[in-house]
């Protein structure tokens, strides 16, 4: 259990910096919507609140960033439906990601929940 658990944590933690870096390099330096990066590079300041608990492994943390996490897969599903080129594989890249975290967090969440064996 502590193992299933540990992997959980770093399979959460990876895709959640993952994402975060994503997030930044898009809107900064690989296809930002203006030349020389935007200011939606600060889209991803939202991501880093959970780092802290993510790691410590507090389940409360990943119960609300899972539902956090929702609104990068929404911006990921518009923006490869749109767009093209970089910008559209780097959307389905932030849905990758989005799904990997959302999926491990509730995993997490399922095998810490008191009863669970």
């Amino acid at each position: 259990m502590a193992t299933e658990l540990r992997l959980l944590r770093l399979a959460a933690l990876g895709a959640l910096g993952a994402l975060l870096a994503l997030c930044l390099a898009w809107e900064l330096w690989l296809a930002p919507l203006r030349p020389g990066g935007s200011w939606l590079a600060l889209k991803a300041l939202p991501l880093a609140l959970p780092l802290g608990g993510v790691l410590a492994g507090r389940r409360h943390t990943y119960q609300w960033s899972a539902m956090l996490v929702l609104a990068y897969f929404a911006e990921g599903t518009v923006r490869a439906w749109s767009e093209r080129g970089a910008a559209q594989a780097l959307a389905a890249a932030e849905i990758a990601l989005s799904v990997a975290f959302f999926a491990a967090a509730l995993a997490y969440v399922r095998s810490t929940r008191p009863g669970a064996r």
